[in-house]
């Protein structure tokens, strides 16, 4: 096996697996244990995974605080995000009470809803406004709007949700990881996000595969206490952590 073949399956083992041994990849790729130590050097010093002592783990992708427009990430991974809004509005039932985050994602999910005897609560300006066009009975949140993600954040908004009890929640995320768990760049948003999660029966994240092993600076909840409805995993290992649907699997 050629050089660059080994370099590239060691790092398709390490994104199905996160961690891996050199006897391991030793046994894998039917090289010699030095020569896995060789290669996992090369691709450590270029970035592409992190050497730990008898081995390596994939490396977690680090982002920052900025955010693209809501219009800008309506155009991007939309087939994902069409299926993954299918099968989600397909688990709202006549009686819930549903939260639905402001997000993309969550947007496409309003677009499949066919239940009108279900009842809404939402801090997306949007999403209300698309709720009620629809004929459904929905409510907004009230505080500040972060013009961006054209969603309701800041104290007065954690406050409104404290007066609800909802059945199930509908989440966005920008970043999943296993270490730091859900993640979001803007620290009003995550506080309104856990706090509807807090407050929900159910919480259900919706995030196409893009999302996976990326961390923002904000967590507002750890997976265990969100499942998640994905279009597809290329990482099992998240699977161990929270219950997760592939819906083009």
């Amino acid at each position: 096996m050629l050089t660059q073949e080994r370099y590239q399956t060691i790092l398709q083992i390490l994104n199905a697996k996160s961690a891996v041994t050199v006897t391991e990849l030793a046994q894998l790729l039917n090289t010699s244990e030095s020569t896995v130590r060789r290669d996992l050097n090369s691709l450590d010093e270029m970035g592409k995974l992190k050497k730990v002592f008898g081995g390596a783990t994939a490396v977690t992708s680090l982002e920052g605080i900025s955010e693209d427009s809501f219009s800008r990430r309506e155009t991007v991974m939309t087939a994902e995000k069409d299926a993954i809004a299918r099968y989600s509005a397909g688990l709202i039932n006549d009686s819930d009470f549903v939260y639905i985050d402001a997000g993309t994602t969550t947007a496409r999910l309003i677009e499949y809803i066919e239940n009108t005897k279900a009842t809404y609560v939402t801090n997306g300006i949007g999403h209300a406004r698309r709720l009620i066009q629809k004929g459904m009975s929905a409510y907004v949140i009230g505080g500040k709007i972060k013009p961006v993600t054209e969603a309701v954040v800041g104290a007065q908004g954690m406050k409104s949700i404290l007066s609800f009890n909802f059945t199930k929640a509908f989440m966005g995320a920008n970043g999943i990881d296993i270490t730091s768990g859900f993640t979001t760049p803007d620290i009003e948003e995550s506080l309104i996000k856990e706090r509807a999660i807090e407050q929900s029966y159910m919480s259900f994240v919706l995030a196409d595969h893009t999302k996976f092993e990326k961390v923002y600076p904000v967590s507002f909840s750890k997976l265990k206490d969100c499942c998640i409805i994905t279009d597809a995993l290329s990482n099992s290992e998240f699977s161990e952590h929270t219950v997760i649907k592939e819906v083009l699997k």
